[in-house]
């Protein structure tokens, strides 16, 4: 049998993570300081830990209710109106999934018919191009630039839009750049969505992640909520990456369809986690804000540290990454990366795993401790010096 022919095209001809490719690469060498992953150094907090320990002990260990348990799906509905003034009603408008991932490919898979274009601002993040590929949808990247802070802009989002135009994926707080969207942005885009009858996949898994102020979801302007699915979940907030919990929160038409195929391709998000998320967004606001003060002091230094190296480094406003700018090296992003890991055993991701405009540029994770950040920082400034005719 030729397995490699009977393969599906769509699947074999999608490229494999940019991100992945060099975090394993890191993983089968000794003495690697990894930049590249985000996930959080922080422990899960205690009772949220506790709360999935107890009720394992009790037994808890069925299936839940195809779009979750009752009692998360309040709380992520009180969560949503508290922090980000957003009313859902639990039985209708929320399901909870395995990881924010599987909720981006829920809305995807539920509105995309073949054909249909979905506009995806870049550098984003890596998983919604393949989805759209994978549903026969078409992806429509929007190139955003450094000078316009990484935002969308509605003169680029109007000049996107065709007849076909189906769905806009509006990735902020956003990774790799951690760049932010402030409501006087988002209503300016709201502005050509609701001229232009386009549904909105808002992925806000670092909502809680914004410095110098606070998040806003376009759901909560006017006219968006029924147009608008919000993507969330615990990885980032919670520091719960391997709990696997997500959700997505929208109209009640929608939530429908995804639970659906929720249903027949996973059944139920697991139930330790469903109940220890319940803790984390009943209890763990206290949480929360310790976490982003310490990202938001590992934000500064960090970014600060760069710039001192002469790679110039975008000041982001949410997430955990920066994104240097390393164009004055000579190098591609690509080969920057991997002379970084090789000569000094530093492992960051290319710009452009992050789609083409991401060239010239690194991402890096400072979701790691500041020894942690202190020990790589030394060595890239190391690599730098060695560089011929470059000067810190």
């Amino acid at each position: 049998m030729d397995l490699e022919n009977m393969l599906s095209r769509r699947t074999v001809s999608l490229k494999p993570s940019g991100i992945r490719k060099f975090f394993n690469v890191a993983n089968e060498m000794e003495g690697v300081i990894a930049l590249g992953v985000g996930e959080p150094d922080f422990k899960t907090p205690y009772s949220v830990r506790q709360a999935g320990i107890e009720n394992l002990q009790q037994g808890k260990t069925s299936y839940s209710a195809n779009a979750g348990l009752i009692d998360l799906r309040r709380a992520i509905c009180d969560y949503l109106q508290r922090k980000f003034l957003l009313e859902y009603d639990k039985n209708t408008e929320v399901v909870v999934t395995v990881g924010g991932s599987e909720a981006i490919d829920l809305a995807i898979r539920a509105f995309v018919n073949p054909g249909d274009e979905v506009l995806i601002p870049e550098p984003s993040f890596v998983c919604y191009a393949p989805i759209v590929t994978l549903t026969s949808g078409v992806p429509v990247t929007i190139e955003t630039r450094e000078e316009d802070h990484f935002r969308l802009t509605p003169e680029q989002l109007e000049a996107a839009i065709t007849p076909r135009t189906k769905m806009l994926i509006l990735p902020y707080p956003n990774n790799p750049t951690g760049a932010v969207m402030r409501r006087e942005h988002l209503e300016a885009i709201a502005e050509v969505l609701r001229r232009h009858d386009i549904v909105v996949l808002s992925d806000e898994i670092y909502a809680e992640l914004t410095y110098n102020g606070h998040h806003t979801s376009i759901a909560s302007l006017p006219g968006m909520k029924e147009r608008t699915i919000v993507v969330n979940g615990f990885s980032k907030t919670f520091a719960m990456t391997g709990w696997r919990l997500g959700y997505a929160a929208g109209p009640a038409a929608a939530i429908k369809q995804m639970t659906k195929i929720h249903q027949y391709a996973i059944m139920c998000a697991p139930t330790t986690s469903q109940y220890a998320a319940i803790e984390a967004l009943d209890h763990c606001e206290e949480n929360i804000c310790q976490m982003r003060e310490e990202y938001d002091r590992r934000r500064r230094f960090v970014v600060d540290a760069f710039n001192k190296m002469g790679l110039h480094t975008f000041e982001p406003e949410g997430a955990f990454y920066v994104f240097p700018c390393i164009k004055n090296t000579g190098m591609g992003s690509e080969e920057f990366c991997e002379k970084l890991l090789y000569g000094k055993k530093v492992a960051v991701v290319p710009g452009n795993a992050f789609g083409d405009s991401g060239e010239g540029y690194i991402r890096v994770s400072y979701s790691y401790s500041v020894q942690h950040l202190t020990a790589a920082l030394k060595r890239i400034r190391e690599f730098l010096s060695e560089l011929p005719g470059y000067h810190l």
